[in-house]
């Protein structure tokens, strides 16, 4: 990823994510870490049938990486991990929501201006005026 994507405030949203998730060789699903404490949502990630049964087995939050193609554990290298409490499935057993507790000094693999990690990957929201969109803004 470009660290304008990653920390600017241009918003250049990538439309072809689901196109490059098709071409992914794994059949994967949608997975969502949200913070069981607060609702917060931290990671949107995809897994497969691996990364879930890690995810359980090793009480992690785990995923698929589409983009690297491998078991991806949170935490594993960066040491912020998201310890697994509960699993959620949906209606149409398509999509995960991992209810968990982030372990560790935040969730994101960018950090805050001071180095530490972003609590989580929702960290700017669009800017809206007058019904159009100019660009992002970091949340307070």
């Amino acid at each position: 990823m470009s660290k304008e994507i990653e920390e600017g405030l241009e918003l250049k949203l990538d439309f072809t994510k689901l196109k490059k998730i098709a071409a992914c060789p794994e059949d994967v699903i949608p997975a969502v870490a949200q913070d069981a404490d607060t609702g917060e949502v931290l990671i949107v990630g995809y897994a497969n049938r691996l990364a879930l049964e890690t995810a359980v087995k090793e009480k992690m939050a785990t995923f698929w990486s589409t983009s690297r193609n491998e078991l991806w554990i949170k935490g594993k290298t960066s040491g912020d991990f998201l310890e697994l409490v509960d699993v959620l499935v949906n209606c149409e057993q398509n999509s995960l929501v991992y209810r968990v507790k982030p372990v560790g000094k935040g969730a994101c693999h960018t950090k805050n201006p001071d180095g530490t990690p972003r609590r989580g990957c929702y960290y700017r929201r669009i800017k809206i005026k007058d019904g159009n969109m100019e660009g992002l803004e970091f949340l307070a």
